[in-house]
């Protein structure tokens, strides 16, 4: 039998590409031969933070780029991530093709490709399997829950929910105070628990109708991949199996991934040990740093990949973090903050002394090792949902700052579903930042909760457990 072959084609954020790499890895471990799409951009950046080795690949994994469409001066403009998607969509379909074109030629050792794996909002690439008869799987990298949201936009649009009327809309409390209490398998939420795609006035907002169509054309592909485990998200993910019998729930993926089914081909070739494709240099010696501090006495604070603060925000955040009293390693990107800046110099130079002996400022490190770091107990989060599952995966409670898509649906579960974290306003203010560390470091309830959930996170991932059957069964 001709070894199958998997062309992994993830959207060009963080988000998106790590845990692709993640599945991709997993994939290959199988017996897979795999092809692993970065754009040419991407392909750049990674080779400059983390070294031309880690896109070389190695046998029956490989890396190809397509181009993104965008030229640099558009990755200077304020509305880039908009313009990323607008030009994935309708840009790559012809290059795509011609890679694949190009794979299944006569090059010697490529097998034929067999499956077209792409990530949410690269419908374009199943679009592109389909016309040449390529078996396809999409890998929705948001939790159940907010998937099954976005397959209902078309539903709140009808019901007069979105566009918005009007500007007041967003301030005079109707997003926070609309109960949404229809949508199958998941609690009454709040209009303002949704995706933050739905705040907006125009009925032809380019993110929600990208969003809205690709959430319901993902089901067309032949199967869909959720980065969730059954026993976290189950009566949504019945709700879905009702609709769409296809789904193979295979996380956490980096529990999945460190335990590992057992190779299914004894001449498959592990990539568990090939370095990431980190979009920013990551600070190992945070590690070491931890190594140095008591059990459970850090908290660790990241706001992902795409949030920005003004610097009055960052000031109000890191106030709060000195006066909550506790040890912390924050990770500030080198665009964290509006107008460009980040690290030490990014902070009110007072703040230095302040928590001098109980801070360490980091552009960015291996978020995934921290969170399992025996002195981490507490995470201050933009409730990303692959940062959720780290968590989770960890058992280490939140306190969440939700801002941007499905990060709001990702707090609520985490704070009223699972009881394993605590809001904070959108309106930073640092008296409150220092109580909801404070409290997450200190709750008896919401530690007993999340070591639950972790518990179940690993059995999932064990061998007989939900994901890892399911990850066989793909």
């Amino acid at each position: 039998m001709a070894r199958p072959h998997v062309v992994v084609v993830p959207y060009p954020g963080s988000g998106n590409v790590n845990p692709a790499l993640q599945l991709a890895k997993l994939l290959h471990r199988h017996g897979a031969y795999v092809t692993f799409v970065n754009t040419e951009h991407n392909h750049r950046r990674v080779q400059d933070t983390e070294g031309a080795g880690a896109v070389r690949g190695r046998e029956g994994f490989r890396f190809e780029t397509i181009p993104d469409g965008l030229s640099e001066a558009d990755r200077g403009k304020q509305d880039y991530g908009t313009g990323l998607a607008l030009s994935i969509t309708t840009r790559c379909a012809a290059p795509f093709r011609a890679l694949v074109e190009r794979l299944n030629g006569d090059e010697p050792g490529v097998p034929r490709v067999t499956c077209v794996l792409a990530t949410m909002l690269m419908g374009f690439a199943i679009g592109v399997a389909r016309e040449l008869r390529i078996p396809t799987m999409v890998f929705w990298t948001t939790s159940a829950a907010s998937l099954m949201a976005d397959m209902r936009l078309r539903d709140l649009e009808g019901r007069g929910y979105v566009p918005l009327k009007d500007e007041s809309y967003l301030t005079n409390g109707y997003v926070e105070t609309t109960v949404i209490d229809w949508i199958p398998g998941m609690p009454p939420m709040n209009l303002g628990d949704l995706s933050s795609f739905l705040r907006t006035t125009d009925p032809d907002d380019f993110c929600l109708r990208l969003i809205e169509a690709e959430a319901n054309n993902c089901s067309k592909a032949g199967a869909l991949i959720l980065n969730t485990f059954d026993s976290l998200e189950a009566e949504v993910l019945a709700a879905l199996r009702a609709e769409y019998p296809r789904i193979y729930t295979i996380g956490t993926l980096g529990s999945l991934l460190r335990r590992g089914a057992a190779a299914t081909d004894d001449n498959s070739t592990d990539c568990d040990d090939s370095p990431g494709l980190s979009l920013w240099k990551q600070d190992a010696e945070c590690l070491a740093w931890l190594d140095t501090q008591a059990p459970r006495s850090v908290v660790y604070v990241n706001f992902g990949s795409h949030t920005v603060l003004s610097p009055e925000q960052l000031a109000e955040f890191a106030w709060g973090l000195a006066a909550s009293g506790h040890t912390f390693l924050w990770s500030i990107r080198d665009d964290l903050v509006r107008g460009g800046g980040g690290g030490l110099a990014a902070l009110p130079p007072a703040f230095t002394a302040e928590t001098a002996g109980r801070c360490r400022v980091t552009a960015w490190c291996p978020q995934e090792q921290v969170l399992r770091h025996p002195a981490v107990d507490g995470f201050l989060t933009h409730s990303g949902w692959n940062s959720t599952c780290e968590s989770v995966a960890a058992g280490v409670p939140m306190a969440c700052w939700p801002g941007f898509a499905d990060q709001y649906t990702n707090c609520r579960y985490a704070c009223e579903a699972w009881g394993i974290g605590v809001r904070l306003d959108a309106e930073v203010r640092r008296e409150q930042v220092a109580e909801r560390v404070r409290e997450v470091m200190a709750s008896g309830e919401m530690r007993r909760n999340v070591a639950r959930w972790k518990t179940e996170a690993a059995a999932a991932t064990s061998p007989g457990g939900s994901s890892y059957e399911n990850f066989l069964a793909m």
